[in-house]
């Protein structure tokens, strides 16, 4: 893939994401009707449904052919391993969404042969847009990067991505080992908003050992990276979206926040 192909799908990818966004942002705090789907909090509702349908509109009018990888529908549920894709969720977030708060993403990637190659999160409410092309790692059209802290006692890491209800022991584990490993813990609600906020500097690392959807965190893994951040599995490998566990940081602690990682998945 070219450079300027490259560039003209992030210009996309941030179109997309607004567009999705905007469409699900008219139907918060809207009494919208919530239909849950595997599980109690795994809920669903017609802004999900209404705003992917706007993100890949968006993509079909440039990009007609490519593979579409969507949490809703029948789209993929996999990230194809040759070729060009899109991987969409068009609320990251839905149990905030649906208690009315305002920590949600609608979420774009990019891939080329299985490797992001763009991402944009619009978090509509809050009116943030995360950003990442070929080269480097925006919020709101101004260049960021991971943060510089060194001291785990002064970071704040999140364990993300979901414990299902039979894997609460993980969960339990996963939120001893940050408040003993490092300076405090957040639960943001939504992988994607918490891995841009990851690229950000806004929080210095996150982590999971459950094996997560490519729309739950490819985006975010990717702007990490351009953001100077480090994202592995937890065998402490690159991470890929076939990988398993996330774990990422801003690279001064990562060995830390993979150990906490490891001993959430000693746990499982």
């Amino acid at each position: 893939m070219t450079d300027t192909d490259a560039s003209q799908r992030a210009d996309l990818a941030e179109r997309a994401a607004r567009a999705g966004g905007a469409v699900a942002a008219g139907l918060f705090r809207d009494a919208v009707p919530v239909e849950t789907k595997a599980g109690k909090t795994d809920v669903v509702t017609r802004a999900d449904r209404d705003a992917q349908r706007q993100v890949i509109a968006a993509i079909r009018t440039e990009y007609p052919e490519d593979a579409v990888v969507g949490e809703e529908g029948d789209e993929l549920k996999s990230v194809p391993d040759a070729g060009s894709a899109w991987i969409i969720d068009p609320i990251d977030g839905t149990n905030n969404f649906v208690r009315d708060v305002p920590v949600w993403a609608t979420s774009v990637a990019a891939v080329h042969d299985g490797e992001a190659v763009a991402a944009a999160n619009a978090l509509p409410v809050l009116g943030d847009v995360y950003t990442a092309d070929g080269e480097a790692m925006f919020l709101n059209g101004e260049r960021v990067t991971v943060s510089d802290e060194t001291a785990p006692a002064a970071m704040t890491v999140t364990p993300t991505v979901w414990w299902g209800r039979d894997r609460r022991e993980e969960y339990a584990v996963a939120c001893r080992e940050t408040v003993e490993r490092f300076g405090d813990l957040r639960r943001v609600g939504s992988a994607q908003a918490t891995l841009s906020m990851v690229a950000a500097g806004q929080l210095d690392g996150a982590f999971t050992n459950v094996a997560a959807h490519p729309w739950d965190v490819v985006a975010g893994a990717f702007m990490i990276e351009r953001a100077g951040g480090t994202v592995t599995g937890l065998d402490g490998e690159r991470w890929r979206h076939d990988s398993t566990g996330l774990v990422a940081s801003n690279g001064h602690a990562h060995e830390e926040v993979l150990a906490a990682a490891r001993a959430v998945e000693d746990a499982a």
